[in-house]
């Protein structure tokens, strides 16, 4: 038995597909969905889910929730906004502190996972050994590794990483559809976002584009809802608890708004014992939403581009986590796209019953069904030059495997240095390194070493890099399990940046390519007008050396068409020298021959 959990933000659920439909496993006191949340105290072990949430006002800071938004980060990104402790400086794991206790994030993600597997088992009557785990379809390689670690330290074998926006596709049933369909999933959750364009025919998924922010979602509105508290109807908050318990009526107050036009928040005893009742209404919720519901339109747009429907238009618009409840959601993304969203699943649950029902295709009780998802972003490694090699482009779908052959750029190399990369840009250094390594080989004369080097991304988007030296079969594997040293938001950035550089990038590489070659000319031209001696005459001596002086002017000035008509003169100029050696060389090699 194979189940699917969906790991959430806020709230994580864990289901399985029997006797043709989907059961989603309700724990103890039969709530199907387990709050994100772990308590430790200072005595025993930790508490999981509402027990937990129970104890977010009282203790915050041994109280760890949104663990997912710190899932394979570095660095101390969003410790402003928790009433918990982050820690880890700048290109070191990020850290959570819950009393005297540092946890890694995937630590922590585990204790829910347990407390999903417990339920499951208590349910089933039975041990679960085996898991789909959903993540956003953004996340990059090191936060689907953290996924996965977090579920092989619950006693889980990960079966597959899946991505949210496909399993909900299958959880509304579209598969079932006999001509193809294509649909948009704007998945809105408590962290995270994303954004895919998705293609079925007969039975197969095909992720066509995907975009999205990891650290977008509603606890953002939460945030901005308590700033606006503060600054507009002059809550005042002092310390930790406060904040948790402002935050936890906001909350409640925000979920409520979604039905009513204005609710009363009554918040007792806070700083200096004084309480107080405020109004909020729809409009104030929507008037703090709206910025932050706007940054998710670029997303789309770009994901609607990407996928390229000259062929035909959007047939369905899926809303998928509990922030799309809010009307103003619906509203704008009905617009943004043309089409009436279809909210006729429960958006909590929709992720978390497609992956019962990807589990059930893995294990063999569901057929006829394939899910092709695709790469976010290019893969590639750093060529001589600094330039981006790519080897798996971007939207590739996976899993996916590529490779290519390189050879030494200089002789008497001893080995070559793989910098593994990750972006769109055309320079190297622009783009993400996800990792380095160095393959040895023998010296040889430029050009003659032959390396392979291979990307393969696994079905859970894990990247793995093989280079092997062909002369010796020499060859080494790394996973590269380690994470982006960036923030989540440069990943929205690196497709803005790529649009906006484009026409810089191009001439970039052109004038770099050119560079190179020239490099490689002029001293091989200053050897050969040795060897020809007279055999060129005065007019075409000076007509090479006035075209190649004009390549090494123009080699300091950055443009790439100038020199790139340098060079492709300069290469006209010596075709004649070129000849003259090539007839002399033919000469040499006939006197040098034994008579008969």
């Amino acid at each position: 038995m194979i189940v699917g959990i969906d790991l959430g933000t806020t709230n994580s659920l864990i289901g399985v597909y029997d006797a043709g439909f989907v059961t989603l496993i309700a724990d103890s006191g039969g709530a199907r969905l387990t709050p994100s949340v772990v308590h430790y105290p200072k005595e025993g072990g930790p508490l999981v889910g509402r027990p937990a949430a129970n104890l977010r006002v009282l203790e915050p800071e041994r109280t760890l929730f949104s663990v997912k938004r710190f899932m394979g980060r570095r660095g101390g990104e969003e410790a402003s906004v928790m009433p918990y402790r982050v820690v880890g400086e700048a290109g070191a794991p990020v850290r959570l502190v819950a009393g005297d206790m540092v946890l890694s994030p995937e630590q922590v993600a585990a204790e829910i996972l347990r407390k999903l597997k417990a339920d499951a088992e208590q349910a089933l009557g039975t041990a679960v050994e085996k898991a789909v785990i959903t993540v956003p379809a953004y996340f990059n390689d090191a936060q689907r590794s953290a996924t996965k670690k977090a579920g092989e330290l619950a006693g889980f074998e990960v079966v597959r990483i899946l991505n949210e926006p496909t399993a909900a596709a299958l959880a509304y049933g579209l598969e079932r559809r006999g001509e193809r369909t294509r649909v948009a999933v704007y998945d809105l959750g408590g962290g995270t976002f994303d954004i895919s364009i998705l293609e079925l025919t007969g039975g197969v998924f095909q992720v066509l584009s995907t975009n999205g922010n990891t650290s977008l979602g509603g606890d953002d509105v939460d945030s901005a809802l308590v700033a606006f508290l503060e600054e507009k109807r002059g809550i005042r908050i002092g310390d930790p608890a406060t904040r948790a318990r402002v935050l936890e009526a906001v909350v409640d107050a925000k979920h409520r708004l979604s039905e009513a036009e204005e609710v009363l928040l009554s918040l007792p005893f806070l700083g200096g014992g004084a309480s107080k009742e405020v109004h909020l209404s729809r409009a104030d919720l929507e008037r703090v939403a709206l910025p932050l519901l706007e940054r998710t339109r670029a997303h789309c747009l770009r994901a609607m581009a990407d996928a390229q429907l000259e062929n035909g238009p959007l047939q369905e618009l899926l809303l998928v986590g509990g922030s799309t409840r809010m009307p103003l959601v619906r509203r704008l993304v009905a617009e943004w796209f043309g089409l009436e969203p279809n909210c006729s699943r429960n958006p909590d649950e929709a992720v978390a019953e497609g992956a019962a029902l990807q589990a059930a295709i893995l294990g063999g009780t569901l057929r006829e069904v394939v899910l092709l998802d695709v790469t976010p972003l290019s893969l590639g490694i750093e060529t001589f030059g600094g330039l981006m090699n790519v080897i798996l482009p971007r939207n590739s779908t996976i899993p996916c495997k590529a490779g290519e052959m390189f050879t030494n750029a200089l002789a008497g190399q001893r080995s070559m240095l793989l910098r593994v990369l990750q972006g769109e840009r055309e320079i190297a250094n622009d783009n993400w390194e996800l990792g380095r390594f160095e393959l040895p080989f023998e010296p040889l004369p430029k050009g003659q070493a032959r390396v392979g080097v291979q990307f393969e991304i696994d079905a859970n988007g894990i990247l793995q890099v093989l280079a092997r030296d062909v002369a010796t079969g020499e060859q080494r594997v790394v996973e590269l399990a380690s994470a982006v040293e960036v923030s989540d938001e440069a990943v929205e950035k690196m497709l803005e940046d790529a649009l906006e550089n484009a026409m810089d990038d191009m001439n970039a590489r052109a004038f770099t390519e050119a560079r190179l070659k020239a490099e490689e000319m002029l001293p091989s031209l200053e050897k050969a007008l040795l060897l020809a001696g007279g055999l060129l005459q005065e007019f075409e001596r000076k007509h090479i050396e006035t075209c190649a002086a004009e390549v090494r002017r123009l080699l300091d000035g950055g443009a790439a068409p100038p020199l790139k008509r340098a060079v492709a003169a300069l290469d006209e100029a010596t075709q004649t020298l070129a000849a003259h050696l090539m007839e002399q060389a033919l000469q040499q090699a006939a006197s040098a021959r034994p008579q008969a």
